[in-house]
């Protein structure tokens, strides 16, 4: 069942990650928080079907490489506070999802910094397979010095550079998801003995700046071939990447008028690549803290704010910036500043027009992080919600958790009968694959995609 005509659909994520604490820090201490249980894969499975039950499009997973060491110049608040350390690997889990879900898709964060695209693509493929097609990739390139020195640099890459070898890197996973096997090349042939058409499978042949690939795909296509494709650059050059490469893109912001100038941005750099503005849907992060009534919510916000932990949050954001603002008095403006992090953080928070301090980051950060959040009744969560994406042009909303489980289950059980009842979200899933869920048409890319270009014949390197 579709939702009402001339309404606009919905599209959530829950945004998750492989450790104790994601975005919203000092939960975990919350005596009904079960996140300390990441490590069970029951935990994951339970989360899984909740989620399906609530239709949601997709499980968002984030990931990191490093550690944020720059707050204090130290790990300790982050081992304390368990800010995204430990952290698992977050690939490993989709196959036990897969097995008990139907429909719902998973988004996976990878960093191209650090991955050899060769294997990487084999990895995509094999969950595409074992999900039937629900797998989309997260793509980053880092931000973090801790993580460029774990992996044997000194430190990490200049930041456009970290894009120029990403835009790299996806034209030779291209060439391997989409050109070294024809759409015919598997036959399956008993009587005959051919498995596979040898003259319908290529080697793929790539010599730039930062790859030299020779070879064949390992993997036979997939129903996707190429994962759906997320993105949460902001910065020019971000933009620029995810013009070309994206079909989700993930912004956060506080406020509508600056989130739609973003948007719009978004949807006009996708049509200079030669797109549809909604080839792109844009994603918000955002924090609900929902019961029946807005006094319960109001309640349920102060109770989850004396466990949360306002400072875990200026540490993870430090590392986000690359600023260390133990150093800065609580009324202290913060100083402008040149940082290899992400960018437009760092602009934002220097910009002296703005006049952060970090008393004001603080305050921001009362129940542990800095996305927009929503506090109310299933009326008044639904109200909001419709309000920003009639407001800004998102189509969606990355859905963060607070104390979890109860989070994702409040919101299931509250919001989401609400707004189907307005029209505005699904009662049933579309058929097919994740992208096909997400975009009316094929379960490939489109042809108007950068990547439908290296098909087989199309591109030197993938040969006919």
């Amino acid at each position: 069942m579709s939702t009402d005509a001339g309404k606009k659909e919905i599209r959530l994520n829950a945004f998750n990650m492989n450790c104790v604490n994601h975005i919203n820090h000092g939960l975990w201490t919350h005596p009904r928080d079960r996140s300390q249980d990441y490590t069970d894969i029951a935990y994951w499975i339970d989360l899984a079907k909740l989620l399906e039950r609530g239709k949601f499009d997709g499980l968002f997973l984030a990931d990191i490489v490093g550690v944020y060491d720059v707050y204090q110049n130290s790990v300790d608040i982050t081992l304390r506070e368990s800010i995204q350390l430990p952290v698992n690997d977050p690939l490993l889990l989709i196959s036990a999802m897969g097995f008990v879900t139907e429909h719902l898709g998973f988004g996976i964060t990878a960093n191209l910094t650090y991955e050899a695209p060769f294997l990487f693509a084999r990895r995509m493929s094999t969950l595409d397979h074992l999900t039937k097609g629900r797998v989309g990739w997260n793509i980053v390139t880092g931000y973090l010095d801790s993580a460029a020195r774990a992996m044997g640099l000194s430190e990490q890459l200049e930041h456009d550079q970290r894009y120029d070898r990403a835009d790299e890197f996806m034209e030779v996973v291209y060439k391997l998801w989409e050109g070294s096997w024809e759409d015919d090349a598997v036959i399956r042939d008993r009587r005959n003995r051919v498995y596979a058409q040898p003259d319908k499978v290529h080697k793929i042949r790539h010599s730039g700046d930062y790859y030299k690939v020779e070879g064949y795909h390992l993997s036979e296509p997939s129903r996707q071939r190429t994962p759906v494709l997320y993105q949460a650059g902001s910065s020019g050059r971000g933009q620029a990447f995810g013009a070309r490469h994206a079909e989700c893109v993930f912004v956060s912001g506080q406020s509508k008028d600056a989130v739609r100038k973003l948007v719009s941005g978004i949807r006009e750099g996708a049509v200079r690549e030669g797109r549809k503005p909604d080839d792109v849907k844009v994603f918000m992060g955002l924090t609900v803290v929902v019961a029946p009534t807005e006094k319960e919510a109001r309640e349920k916000y102060a109770e989850y704010a004396r466990y949360a932990s306002p400072e875990a949050g200026l540490a993870h954001f430090s590392s986000g910036t690359g600023i260390d603002f133990s150093q800065y008095e609580l009324d202290e403006p913060i100083r402008q500043v040149k940082t290899n992090s992400i960018e437009s953080l760092v602009k934002t928070v220097t910009n002296p027009e703005l006049n952060w301090t970090k008393r004001k980051l603080l305050q921001q950060l009362e129940l542990g992080g800095r996305y927009a959040t929503i506090v109310g009744s299933p009326q008044q969560v639904a109200d909001e919600l419709e309000a920003w994406i009639r407001e800004t042009d998102i189509d969606g909303f990355n859905l963060t958790r607070t104390v979890t489980p109860e989070s994702f289950e409040a919101f299931v059980d509250l919001v989401i009968p609400e707004l189907q009842t307005r029209g505005s979200y699904k009662h049933d899933y579309a058929p097919g694959t994740l992208r096909e869920k997400l975009f009316t048409g094929d379960a490939r890319l489109p042809e108007r995609h950068a990547g439908a270009s290296y098909r087989a014949g199309k591109r030197a390197g993938v040969p006919a």
